[in-house]
């Protein structure tokens, strides 16, 4: 249902519940184990690495899902359900650890979770069958510190669980993996391009549960395509469990849906998204664009926009029979790249975003592209500026980087690399273009100018009947 680039404090009610709130979710094709399939899902935004004496963690009263619809028809066929419990060793104090923790029995880690992984299978929307997973798996606490946590990544490790058939899960504290300038808030960058190039998001947490699947266990035979999201349902007054928080392409309810509609689509299904279908038919980035920087909007309505973030895109990942729905939708049929393009399908690289979301993809640069017109012909470069995340993410599953230690101090939070800034680094540079203004900045990792193959798409209809050719964008350098 919607474009840009993922939910951190993003509707009026979830705000006051940080615990709940989805920020990202990502689904891809495992790199390194091709016949699997990595989903994760990470909440609760902005977490200060040094944020004590109580850190964070899991709600209790919460579950956490991660929901994958295999036939189009936007209801879950399977539903991965973690719940958590907290504990603690000692009362009588205030610290979260009495000493360095080098494995999670030891009996300085103060204050502990563990959850249950529950797999809840459904045809219709009803359930036929649940199975435990897994019951009291340690999570990985929060980072507090080099000298409480001298070997975090061996802590780290220790929360990575081997299930049957082939399958892992993760639930723990990881770098918050999207990047961006959130500064877009601020009038699009300042209004006039001079707030760009700085990664809002460096060095923050955020918690995170991930499940790693052979492909073949969630797909039905002879179609490949999913769909995910995510929700929480919190536990409320009468004991039953209320939804609270809804995430499935980024930036849906950040940027698309307006004020009046965000708790609403935080309590939906993706089954009831026609309700929302004007927010992205007729997007306000668009005008907004235009009122700032007479950059022309393209006209509604933006039916180009339905296939990226409701039906998914014709021969790319579009399944048979789709109803139209807020799903990150991917074909578990494509390899993944060997070497990952950060603008995903707009740069030929279909094992990308929108064909489900990378760690790497450059979400807020493709979804600004998109809304301003590139799959009607309207070339552009439109970006923050900011091009990769600040730390390295692992080769491993669950692929999130490290969390951001509490020890570290702001400005201080690993290597910028890969970051494109505000003002252009040696003597190379590319030029991001609004309309009649620009921006100058250091060149992208590729180093060059290519000219790609363009596809210049009359109009959103044609786009959605004539099939899936290639999305291709000539960068205006």
């Amino acid at each position: 249902m919607q474009a840009t680039a993922s939910s951190h404090r993003e509707a009026p009610i979830i705000q006051a519940l940080p615990e709940y709130d989805n920020t990202d979710v990502y689904a891809f094709v495992s790199p390194d184990k091709p016949d699997t399939t990595t989903l994760v899902a990470n909440f609760w935004p902005f977490e200060e690495p040094a944020g004590g004496p109580n850190f964070y963690k899991f709600n209790k009263d919460g579950r956490y899902e991660i929901n994958v619809d295999n036939d189009g028809d936007s209801l879950p066929d399977w539903t991965y359900r973690f719940t958590f419990k907290d504990s603690y060793q000692d009362q009588n104090t205030f610290l979260y650890n009495t000493g360095p923790v080098r494995n999670f029995n030891d009996a300085t880690l103060n204050f502990r979770q563990t959850y249950d992984l529950t797999l809840i299978q459904r045809r219709g929307g009803v359930v036929v069958g649940t199975r435990s997973l897994a019951s009291d798996v340690p999570v990985a606490p929060s980072r507090v510190g080099d000298a409480s946590m001298p070997d975090y990544r061996s802590l780290r490790q220790q929360a990575v669980k081997d299930l049957p058939s082939g399958t892992k899960a993760f639930a723990g504290q990881a770098d918050d993996p999207f990047f961006l300038d959130l500064r877009i808030f601020n009038l699009f960058y300042g209004g006039n391009l001079k707030e760009v190039g700085n990664d809002t998001l460096k060095g923050y947490n955020v918690q995170t549960v991930a499940v790693q699947v052979p492909t073949a266990a969630l797909i039905k035979t002879g179609q490949p395509i999913i769909g995910v999201y995510s929700a929480v349902q919190r536990r409320n007054a009468a004991g039953g469990f209320s939804q609270v928080s809804r995430l499935g392409n980024p930036l849906v309810n950040e940027v698309v849906n307006p004020i009046k509609d965000k708790d609403k689509y935080n309590a939906s299904v993706p089954w009831n998204d026609a309700q929302f279908l004007p927010n992205v038919t007729n997007p306000e980035v668009p005008r907004r664009l235009q009122q700032i920087y007479n950059l022309p909007a393209p006209p509604t309505p933006r039916n180009d926009l339905v296939s990226v973030f409701l039906t998914g895109v014709p021969k790319l990942n579009q399944p048979p029979n789709v109803r139209p729905a807020e799903l990150m939708r991917l074909n578990t049929s494509i390899p993944p790249s060997a070497a990952p393009k950060r603008l995903g399908v707009l740069d030929g690289d279909n094992a990308g975003y929108p064909n489900g979301r990378r760690l790497t993809d450059d979400t807020l640069d493709i979804s600004l592209q998109v809304v301003e017109g590139e799959l009607l012909g309207t070339k552009n470069d439109l970006g923050d500026a900011v091009d990769a995340n600040d730390q390295k993410f692992e080769p491993n599953f669950p692929y999130v980087a490290l969390p951001t230690s509490g020890s570290a101090v702001r400005g201080d939070f690993g290597s910028t690399n890969g970051k494109r800034g505000g003002a252009a680094t040696g003597n190379s540079k590319s030029t991001v273009n609004f309309g009649n203004r620009s921006a100058q900045s250091a060149t992208d990792d590729d180093g060059g100018a290519p000219v790609l193959p363009i596809i210049a798409l009359a109009g959103g209809a044609a786009f959605l009947t004539g099939g899936f050719l290639m999305w291709a964008r000539r960068r205006a350098l």
